[in-house]
């Protein structure tokens, strides 16, 4: 299969977090590694108050990661954070490619990387007033010459 790129978002147990901030990065790290992923970007989102009780829990650390993993091998990775005492709840989709480097650069806190120019990119952006703007400067520029 082929390696994908996936966000997860995880809501940590804010009390567990508070008391090993360290530790709730190394969890969430060894159950990427357990499924033979490897870790993009990885960080703490926010920390409030959850709209209604998980688990008893009325405050939730928001933890962020991106990785690249097989995606047969996502079921496991799902169970292993069901598993997870710290994992309140978590959500995983799979990233497009085209968007990749951007979330992973934003998460790091990083710029984006800028895309290489290709051909025929100076007339992307233009409409088709654009157009007729540029038809009646050369017109004017003629007339005026």
């Amino acid at each position: 299969m082929a390696n994908n790129v996936y966000e997860c978002m995880y809501i940590l147990d804010a009390n567990a977090y508070a008391r090993n901030p360290g530790g709730a990065s190394e969890t969430i790290q060894k159950m990427v590694n357990q499924v033979g992923g490897e870790m993009l970007a990885s960080r703490l989102w926010n920390e409030q108050k959850l709209a209604f009780p998980i688990k008893g829990r009325y405050k939730g650390a928001y933890w962020l990661t991106y990785f690249r993993a097989d995606g047969s091998k996502l079921g496991e990775f799902n169970r292993a954070c069901r598993l997870c005492d710290i994992v309140l709840r978590h959500l995983v989709i799979k990233i497009d490619d085209r968007l990749v480097n951007t979330l992973v650069a934003a998460a790091k806190g990083e710029p984006a990387p800028e895309e290489p120019d290709k051909p025929g990119d100076a007339d992307k952006g233009k409409t088709a007033g654009d157009a007729g703007d540029e038809t009646k400067e050369k017109e004017t520029a003629a007339v005026d010459g």
